[in-house]
């Protein structure tokens, strides 16, 4: 079963870097409104990723569905999608066509 850890373990790094808990305040109180919007936008990031992921351990339909398709885009390329072929049918080709 996948784990969020990772990402709580960078935003408990992050949070213990911020100023807000450096001027004594605690890590919960900083994670909520009004001192939420004095943390970093990396700080922030990572509470919305994590919420995110801890969200996605609970939702049905993304265990009966998998990881949602990624489109990314390289310098001068097409958008392409990773996990692309999950959930996708192959293209027959009619009979007689070759």
């Amino acid at each position: 079963m996948p784990s969020c850890q990772e990402i709580r373990d960078a935003l408990a790094q992050c949070l213990s870097e911020s100023d807000c808990v450096m001027k004594g305040n605690k890590p919960g109180d900083c994670l909520r409104p009004p001192l939420v919007d004095t943390l970093s936008d990396e700080c922030r990031a990572l509470k919305y990723t994590y919420g995110v992921c801890k969200r996605n351990l609970i939702d049905m339909r993304k265990r009966f569905r998998g990881p949602m398709p990624v489109t990314y885009k390289s310098k001068g390329e097409e958008p392409t999608q990773m996990y692309s072929s999950i959930g996708h049918k192959k293209e027959e080709k009619p009979a007689g066509e070759e």
